[in-house]
């Protein structure tokens, strides 16, 4: 599904309030064109590693909460395997409505986002470019995981199939509630454990095991008309995900641009079949720097980038293709300055669209 954002401004995800209704009725003002649910760290049951868990076999949501062992030993293990292909395949063959099946969200994982979708539901009038959703990433899952054994679930062929899926039907469940909303649904599958590939860590772990997780992915969401992004906070082996399938590409390019431009060339060719990059531009990694920039340094900061490592006639064609995001989420910051950052996300934006006109 081809898109060109122009430049258009959203939020990695995670946000730190405790009052949903303020935090929602804040996106829903500031993000005009693709706004998001915030994800709502503060909350257990709303961390990264925590809230997507519902439904995967192993997982004990009365003792397990907030840790990171799947129980691959217990007797009922293979049952469970059984009914998720079981239920997996009758939503797939529409057999079931997934709206009601293992992979939605529960009432304490899914509080935010149904509150959020109660408010939209509340504006019947607001048309908005997009929607974006996230889920956590296959390969930072996997890697994450462990049987009681301490080995981690990456290394265990039975979960390595399972956890794409299982995640995939978490995303479509966020696509079947926003495609009411809005043109079209995004879904970013956070990958903070993809600065590690290549490292000793994974060693055994290829570029093919990886990109076999993000197919399978993309195979299962793209007939719904999902756009698929990749975020992650730091950096890795950007070729990867630029010649993968994927949709979009989210860098830290606050503190990782140039490592990211490297890339150039697989840039190019993302690019030009469609693909589009949502430049992480607003820092959120230290309050200092969050005081320090203002939307006009970090608009220069972004331009400075581009003109660095691609030819002038290309800008235009980059800000045809880009989002404008925060590095990373706010989670871990204060309310106070994680409302700045979403301030300068859209100001950004902004400037950077102003700044290029003429060049589209």
């Amino acid at each position: 599904m081809e898109w060109k954002p122009c430049g258009a401004a959203t939020l990695i995800g995670s946000m730190p309030h405790r009052n949903r209704d303020y935090v929602i009725d804040l996106i829903l003002e500031r993000l005009h064109e693709v706004p998001v649910w915030p994800q709502l760290t503060t909350y257990m049951p709303e961390q990264m590693m925590n809230q997507y868990l519902e439904g995967l076999p192993g997982w004990d949501p009365k003792t397990m909460m907030g840790q990171n062992v799947i129980f691959t030993d217990s007797d009922s293990f293979d049952d469970d395997i059984y009914k998720f292909y079981s239920e997996y395949f009758d939503v797939v063959e529409g057999q079931i409505d997934i709206k009601d099946s293992r992979f939605q969200f529960g009432p304490e994982t899914g509080k935010t986002l149904l509150a959020f979708i109660e408010r939209l539901s509340d504006l019947p009038n607001r048309s908005y470019k997009a929607i974006k959703g996230q889920v956590v990433g296959p390969f930072t899952l996997l890697s994450s995981l462990k049987a009681p054994n301490g080995r981690l679930l990456l290394y265990d062929d039975r979960m390595f199939d399972l956890v794409p899926k299982h995640l995939a039907m978490k995303a479509l469940w966020q696509a079947k509630w926003f495609k009411t909303f809005a043109e079209r649904v995004i879904i970013f599958f956070d990958e903070p454990a993809l600065s590690g590939f290549g490292s000793s860590a994974f060693i055994g772990v290829s570029k093919e095991h990886i990109l076999r997780l993000f197919d399978e992915i993309y195979e299962l969401l793209n007939p719904h008309g999902v756009l698929i992004g990749v975020h992650v906070c730091a950096n890795t082996d950007w070729s990867l995900l630029l010649t993968s399938k994927i949709d979009i590409v989210n860098c830290d390019a606050y503190n990782y641009g140039d490592k990211f431009c490297i890339y150039n060339d697989d840039i190019r060719l993302f690019i030009s079949r469609g693909g589009v990059v949502a430049w992480g531009l607003i820092p959120t990694d230290d309050p200092t720097k969050i005081g320090e920039e203002n939307d006009t340094s970090l608009v220069q900061r972004l331009l400075k980038l581009w003109e660095k490592h691609f030819n002038s006639s290309e800008i235009g064609t980059l800000l045809t293709q880009s989002m404008i995001t925060p590095s990373c989420g706010c989670g871990t910051l204060s309310d106070e300055l994680a409302e700045r950052v979403v301030e300068m996300t859209v100001s950004c934006s902004e400037g950077i669209r102003k700044l290029c006109e003429g060049m589209v």
